[in-house]
């Protein structure tokens, strides 16, 4: 019984018996988090990609799935108690939470529930996540409840707009391609209609955003120079010269004139936009803002993909930071891929990293590059994926973009 006292004497745990105490413990002692956050991994990066002729199909039977679901009337609206539920909770709200995980399929159904969120609900948690392109924390962390409390409707009108998008993209698809779909901020290598590598990127800001197109790469450049655009010397560079006018000079970045002649950073006057008159061009080296490669492909908007010294924004869930250009973990990979044709392999594009050299690498065999916007899409296993309309093209109802 003084055990019962020394446990009532606080208040977040005054209403617990000795024997919920214990069955709370046996939960987070046996439960195997690790495992169920790598069967979530499982379930979403199948080889199949996100954009492909089997995409349709797939979006299709999602769309059978939740036509009458939705107007039978969804899912409940997630009351705000579920908000931090975590492996072990037993309060207010896991209800709810088991409920909503069973609505949208991530947890299997039963008759009877109770509020402990135990090893099967943490499981469904990290599902919900994966499928939503969140962290797999097993929480109802913030942006977790937010996705949980969209409505079933509004899932199943992404699901109608990204079937339109899917069906107009994908007879320009070949056989070997890269898609850079912006909203789940990921990259897929893709051969014979199977992804054989899948990157994490950053992609454009709200108001940088990376534009949607369709290109060829053709150009490998390493250990680039880097050529700053106008607008980054206008909303970025000024700014910060006059907050520290060592910018320039800690980062590597010197400026040229219409002739090719250095100048100082002082002969310019930073209170005016008259920086925008001239070249600023950073070194290659661990700092340079392209990393140690630079992926290009033609387009008008000057964007391309490239390495970033800058790793940490890649264990974000909301990877949306650079200008518009694109930013690519793990780049070797890709970079060997592209350039296989031409006789490269990994250990030569690692060595070309290690080095300080400047060399610049047309492709033998130009790979195509679409930079899509797909917001909702689903596999042959019925897992469907969501992601947040982060440009707002859902919003407007935009179908096609430009080519």
């Amino acid at each position: 019984m003084a055990l019962l006292g020394a446990s009532a004497a606080i208040p977040a745990r005054a209403q617990e018996s000795i024997w919920d105490m214990f069955a709370r413990n046996r939960v987070l002692r046996e439960a195997d988090t690790e495992g169920a956050s790598q069967a979530a991994r499982q379930l979403i990066a199948t080889p199949e990609p996100i954009l492909s002729y089997d995409t349709a199909q797939n979006l299709q039977f999602a769309i059978s799935q939740y036509e009458p679901f939705v107007a039978a009337g969804g899912w409940e609206e997630i009351p705000r108690e579920v908000y931090g539920l975590r492996l072990g909770h037993d309060r207010k709200g896991g209800v709810a939470l088991k409920r909503r995980l069973m609505s949208s399929a991530d947890m299997p159904y039963q008759e009877r529930v109770n509020e402990m969120i135990d090893e099967q609900t943490d499981a469904a948690i990290r599902l919900f996540q994966a499928r939503h392109g969140l962290q797999l924390t097993g929480e109802v962390d913030e942006a977790t409840f937010y996705a949980m409390a969209v409505p079933a409707g509004t899932r199943l009108q992404q699901l109608y707009l990204n079937l339109q998008r899917v069906n107009n993209m994908a007879p320009n698809l070949s056989d070997r391609y890269v898609n850079v779909n912006i909203p789940a901020a990921t990259i897929e290598a893709v051969e014979g209609g199977m992804v054989v590598q899948r990157h994490i990127a950053v992609v454009g800001r709200v108001d940088r955003a990376t534009p949607i197109l369709e290109s060829k790469i053709h150009q490998i450049n390493f250990n680039p120079y880097w050529h700053v655009p106008t607008s980054i010397i206008r909303k970025d560079l000024i700014p910060y010269m006059n907050k520290d006018p060592q910018y320039l000079t800690n980062n590597r970045i010197h400026i040229f004139d219409g002739n090719g002649n250095e100048i100082l950073p002082t002969q310019i006057n930073w209170q005016t936009e008259e920086a925008v008159n001239y070249l600023f061009r950073q070194e290659p080296g661990a700092e340079n803002s392209m990393g140690h490669v630079k992926i290009n492909f033609h387009n008008p908007h000057n964007v391309y993909l490239h390495d970033t010294p800058s790793k940490a924004l890649f264990g974000e869930n909301a990877r949306f930071h650079s200008s518009g250009c694109v930013r690519v973990e793990g780049v070797q990979d890709l970079v060997a891929w592209l350039l296989r044709d031409n006789g490269w392999d990994p250990t030569r594009v690692s060595g070309m990293f290690s080095s300080a050299e400047r060399l610049d690498v047309s492709i033998n065999n130009p790979v195509p590059i679409h930079t899509t916007y797909i917001t909702a899409w689903a596999n042959r296993n019925g897992t469907v994926s969501f992601r947040d309309d982060v440009y707002n093209f859902d919003s407007q109802g935009r179908v096609a973009f430009e080519a």
